[in-house]
This record gives C-alpha cells, structure tokens and sequence, in this order.
C-alpha cells in the first residue's frame, strides 16, 4: 500500500530547518514533499498533504502545518499515528488539526517500527520546540 519515496538523508551538515524537497521536476509536484531537520541533524523526508486531502494512514510520523498564504510554514505539533485502523489515524490528525488551526499534514513514512517513530518524534520536536513555545505563549 506505502510504497518507501526515499531513504532518509543522514546529512548533518548545518541548514535550514524546514526546506521544501525537490524530487520531481514537474511543476506539479513542487510542494508534494518537504524536509523537516532534527537535532541530531538528519532531514526527514516528509509527504506534504493538506488537511482535507490527507488520506486514511497506517502508523507513521506526521507534523501538523500551518502553511501561511506567503508559503512559510509553521509546525503546531509533532506525534505519529498509533492506531492499527487507518480511518481512526486519519479522524484523529484531521480533529487535532483543526483544533491546532492546521491546513496541512507532513507525513514521514519510513521510520517502520515503534521506536524508529519515538526516535525521529522525539529528533524533530526537540528541533522545533522553541517553535512552539514561542506560538503558545
């Protein structure tokens, strides 16, 4: 069902956090994907959906957006999906979305097992929690 897009980049050299990933040359997959940056420094490739359009997911890690109208985006929260049905996964991102005000999910789908996912949760959250501390307070 979830064919593996890309291996996970172990690039550590220092960049941006968050870059959009250029996999395809056709104009209509220029925002299809996007790297998010770790502590450890690995960029995380991430399939980028919105909010609405996501489909119903297996266990995956997922970053839930908000993608303003000049094309910055904005990480409300990071977590990964735990449920073995795919629909309630998909309830679940779509209701902490809308409550978090996110129009877009990040989805990252090669971490396989359980602590691969706690691995790359805790990588990218810790990377990115000055961001949502300062968009708490």
């Amino acid at each position: 069902m979830w064919k593996r897009q890309a291996e996970m980049t172990e690039n550590t050299l220092p960049g941006p956090a968050d870059e959009p990933a250029l996999v395809c040359a056709e104009a209509s997959f220029a925002h299809a994907f996007h790297y998010w940056r770790g502590t450890s420094g690995h960029r995380y490739l991430h399939s980028v959906y919105s909010l609405i359009g996501c489909p119903a997911l297996p266990q995956v890690n997922y970053i839930l957006v908000r993608r303003g109208q000049d094309g910055t985006r904005e990480p409300l929260a990071f977590g990964q999906t735990k449920g073995d049905a795919n629909s309630l996964n998909l309830a679940h991102l779509r209701h902490q979305g809308a409550k978090l005000g996110a129009n877009e999910v990040h989805i990252h789908l090669l971490a396989e097992t359980p602590e691969t996912r706690d691995s790359v949760e805790a990588d990218l959250a810790g990377a990115h929690s000055y961001r949502l501390t300062a968009h708490a307070a």
